[in-house]
């Protein structure tokens, strides 16, 4: 028998979506409690990784518009990199940062692809504060055209086990094992995370997305939890199917009308999400967070650095701005995220300033003012 329990005000108050949808979601997750942020004489401190590749420029313009917003929060900023080593001093204390704030904004971080070099950074602040949960959301933005209309759907993607266990070994030489690691209980929260998201938001159905035809144990295991857990929310109307994981790809870039909540396993999350910002626009414009019993990290939904226009003033930042709404969301200044919500919708709308992935030759410069000048 699966087990009920109930989430902290702070995390049910994160998954307000920035736009015409309301995102208000109750999470619901072990061990509850209510869980301070960090806030003094009524502004909150906020951890700030930037990241690498196009992560300062993104950032800059987040804290600009801030600045400029009156939005009550001091950033503490930890220039990371994923060029560094794994025992870098600044990756630590921004970890300690993010430990005592509770809330971060967070650019990507460089992962070496060697096997000499360290781990992703990425995966450790997320398994090491056990932000299990991963939403990002991928929907059209009017003024912006693309190829597929009235898209929608949130990807809800296990955060901390997996693919991304990081178990791996070379048991002889020139064979490698990796493991996969799935558990019901952690199979378990992500699914109650994609049911209360659907029912908090007026969504109609959840997906799960598996490849149990080929690993009948692992992911026969995820999916047989996330039909039990289907089963609870069954009065509710949430409607709950399933479909295999390369078959989902191939729907998702034919009609992906089709799909409203979908939830998975973590590799398949990764590459799905990926899928989902090339239908609504690239990864410039797709917001994401990463949520647990205790911290929330925001950062865009798609996870590339964009190493190739570093520093060029070329970036479209907004995937950064609409990931730190959902931040003020989360920390209640819901005020300050509508405002600039709205005018990063205006911007776009209006289709005076966009940047060179949107079709344009703007600036990161030229869309932040412009964003500014719409609040």
């Amino acid at each position: 028998m699966l087990r009920t329990v109930a989430l902290s005000k702070p995390l049910a108050a994160t998954l307000r979506q920035m736009g015409p949808r309301a995102m208000s979601t109750s999470t619901v997750v072990p061990q509850v409690q209510d869980v301070p942020t960090s806030k003094l004489g009524g502004r909150y401190t906020v951890t700030l990784i930037p990241g690498d590749g196009i992560g300062q420029e993104t950032a800059s313009a987040v804290k600009t518009i801030f600045k400029a917003a009156n939005v009550p929060v001091d950033w503490e900023q930890f220039d990371v990199s994923g060029y560094t080593s794994a025992d870098d001093t600044t990756f630590k204390q921004s970890i300690e940062s993010l430990r005592r704030n509770k809330v971060g904004l967070k650019g990507i971080l460089y992962t070496p692809v060697s096997s000499l070099g360290h781990s992703s950074f990425n995966v450790t602040i997320r398994k090491d504060l056990d932000m299990y949960a991963s939403l990002v959301l991928c929907k059209n933005i009017p003024g912006y055209p693309t190829r597929h209309e009235n898209v929608d759907f949130a990807i809800i993607r296990e955060n901390t086990e997996g693919e991304y266990s990081g178990l791996e070994h070379q048991s002889y030489p020139g064979v490698v094992e990796s493991l996969k690691v799935i558990t019901r209980t952690k199979s378990e929260r992500i699914a109650r995370f994609a049911f209360d998201f659907a029912l908090r938001n007026n969504r109609k159905k959840v997906t799960c997305i598996h490849k149990a035809n080929i690993m009948k144990l692992a992911d026969g295991l995820f999916l047989n939890t996330c039909r039990e857990v289907a089963k609870e929310y069954a009065s509710s109307g949430i409607k709950f199917d399933d479909m295999i994981v390369d078959n989902a790809s191939m729907q998702l870039v034919s009609k992906p009308q089709q799909f409203d909540v979908m939830v998975m396993p973590n590799l398949y999350g990764n590459i799905v999400s990926n899928v989902g910002a090339g239908l609504v626009g690239g990864p410039g414009i797709v917001p994401g967070c990463n949520i647990g019993r205790e911290f929330a990290m925001f950062e865009p939904g798609c996870r590339h650095v964009g190493k190739d226009i570093q520093g060029r003033n070329s970036a479209n930042p907004s995937a950064m701005i609409l990931s730190s709404v959902m931040m003020l969301r989360h920390l209640g200044l819901d005020d300050h995220a509508n405002k600039i919500a709205n005018a990063v919708s205006k911007t776009i709308l209006n289709g005076a300033v966009k940047t060179p992935d949107m079709g344009g030759s703007s600036t990161t410069t030229d869309f932040t003012f412009a964003v500014i000048s719409n609040l």
